[in-house]
Parts: C-alpha cells; structure tokens; sequence
C-alpha cells in the first residue's frame, strides 16, 4: 500500500527556502510543541528526510510541518526542520510560513499567534507584505568566551539564546563575504567542533549548533553590519538568520549598544537584510521583533511509490 501524497508550499524568506508540509503529514495529536517535536522526530522522521533531503530537497532547505496547537488562542503549531534534524525554532521559517498561511487564505493583515516548541510567537503580517515576528524572549549567556580552535587559534565570542544557541564572533577568521563561504564555512565547522569538544555550551548542558561570524556591511547606507551563519549540519543560512539576529540583538542590548526602539539592520551574506529591534523584559532579556520579506514560489504533491528507494529521502548519512 503506497504512503499518502504530501501537499507542499514553497517560499523563501530574503534568501532561504521554507518548505511547509500543509496536508499528508503524521497524526501528532495536540500535546505541546515540544512533545509534538519529539514524537515526529523519533517516530516520523521519514517526513523530515522526504522534505529536505535529496532527491526533493537540498541540504539548505528548512522544512515546516503545519499541526495542531496546544495553545488555543494559536492559528497552528508548527515544527521546523532541516536535513539533520528538528530545530527549536525558525524566525525565517516563520516568516514564510506566515506568508503562505494568506496565500492560503487562512489569515490577512494583522499579528497571529503561532505555537512552537520553545513557546508562542506572534508574527505581524503587514499590509505591504512583510511580516514582523515577536521572537521568544533571548539573552545572552556569557560574554568574550574563548575557545581554542585548530589552525586558528584563540577564537573569542559571545553566546547567547535566540531561539536556537548561537556563538556570536565579531570580525574574526575569514572576510565576511560571499568569495570567501568555503573558507567560512571551514571556519565555522572548526568552531563549532572546538566549542564541543571543549565542553562549551548553553544553558543545561544543550549544544551550540549555530556559528555566526560578523563583518561590517558592504553598504552602511543599508545595514549596520554583515553576517555568516552555519546551521545544523553544514549549511550556510541564505537570509540573515532570524533567531541569529535575535541572538545578536540580545547582545547588543546586554553591551548597552541597543536600547528598546532602535533599529538594528543585520545583512545576510547576499546582502538581504532583516531589521530588528527589542523589547526589555523584567527579569533582563529581551523581546526580540524582527522583520522581513517571503515570497510564495511553488506548490507540489510527493507522490510515494513503494518501490522507489529514495522515497523517503537520501539519508544524511549512509
């Protein structure tokens, strides 16, 4: 017996592919985002490797499966992922899944809750287009971290929480720009295996799975500064990285280098740009609110034939 046919819309958000998974995917039931998340990653993760996996998929594209909220004030729940595994949040992701939740006709113009499995977020959809999203609240962690990086030496940066965790490095390593993504990609894998091996992460022993190396911005007339961003796995972030902007933010704002209602415009390494800004909080994070642009690019059905052996996807590893 064949597997049902996936329903898919695409769209990317300043750069970076968002695949939302709109019909065809796993009964999860209505239990928290978090759960919800476990349960599809140990029990479904077929879905996750058909998505963004080859043939269908690539290794920068972001997947997004449309479920049931816990919260009931919630349009939907979603869980991110890519092609190495779930992630705890998406800010681009969310974006374009705003975007084609009203080229669905489900929502208009207005701001919209949306569950996830680090918390609720509310994303803005604007009359011209763009989208604003009110990020979970982020901190940062600890400031001018060292790690000792093979073939590079002393590397020093800030950690912090956007949704994801994030090692923020500022004018380090390779220029910070699209010649150079081989080497900064090479740079940032370093890093990042550095940090792990020598034990440093975020809060409750969780990895750091994001790099973001940061230059200055190839027109100040346009952005305030420039970035690099490694995802899970190998992959370079398109747009200028949602949850890394947030992490960026709240570690402007913790080096008294941004107050609540200024702008902080963060290029990607093609140059799109997200603007960001903060609100404070009480216990001294804060509420980061970022905005871009998405556009809708695409719809599909995945068809599963039986006999086809990559149905599923290329496993990331073999």
């Amino acid at each position: 017996m064949s597997q049902a046919p996936l329903h898919i819309i695409d769209s990317h958000t300043e750069g970076e592919p968002t695949r939302v998974v709109v019909s065809g995917g796993p009964d999860l039931g209505n239990g928290p985002l978090s759960e919800q998340a476990r349960l599809l990653r140990e029990n479904h993760d077929w879905l996750r490797s058909a998505v963004c996996n080859e043939p269908r998929g690539h290794e920068a594209m972001v997947g997004a499966l449309i479920c049931e909220p816990h919260e009931p004030d919630c349009v939907c729940g979603v869980i991110f992922f890519n092609n190495i595994s779930t992630l705890n949040m998406c800010i681009h992701g969310t974006i374009g899944l705003t975007v084609t939740l009203a080229h669905m006709g489900k929502i208009g113009p207005g701001t919209h809750r949306i569950d996830t499995p680090v918390g609720v977020v509310s994303a803005t959809l604007r009359e011209d287009g763009s989208v604003e999203v009110a990020n979970v609240p982020s901190y940062r962690k600890a400031a001018d971290v060292e790690v000792d990086v093979p073939g590079w030496g002393k590397v020093t940066g800030d950690i912090a929480w956007g949704g994801n965790w994030f090692f923020l490095i500022d004018r380090q390593g390779p220029e910070v720009k699209f010649a150079n993504l081989e080497a900064l990609t090479g740079f940032t894998v370093a890093v990042r295996e550095a940090l792990g091996n020598q034990g440093i992460t975020g809060d409750h022993g969780m990895e750091i799975d994001h790099i973001e190396s940061f230059g200055p911005p190839s027109d100040p007339a346009l952005a305030d500064s420039r970035n690099f961003v490694l995802c899970p796995g190998k992959a370079y972030d398109r747009s200028p990285c949602g949850t890394g902007t947030s992490a960026k933010l709240a570690c402007l704002h913790a080096a008294g280098k941004l107050k609540p209602g200024e702008i902080w415009r963060q290029a990607s390494i093609l140059d799109t740009v997200f603007t960001g800004t903060v609100d404070e909080l009480p216990d001294g994070k804060v509420t980061p609110r970022v905005s871009g642009r998405a556009w809708v690019n695409g719809e599909s059905t995945y068809l599963f034939n039986p006999e086809d052996p990559f149905q599923h996807g290329i496993p990331s590893t073999l």
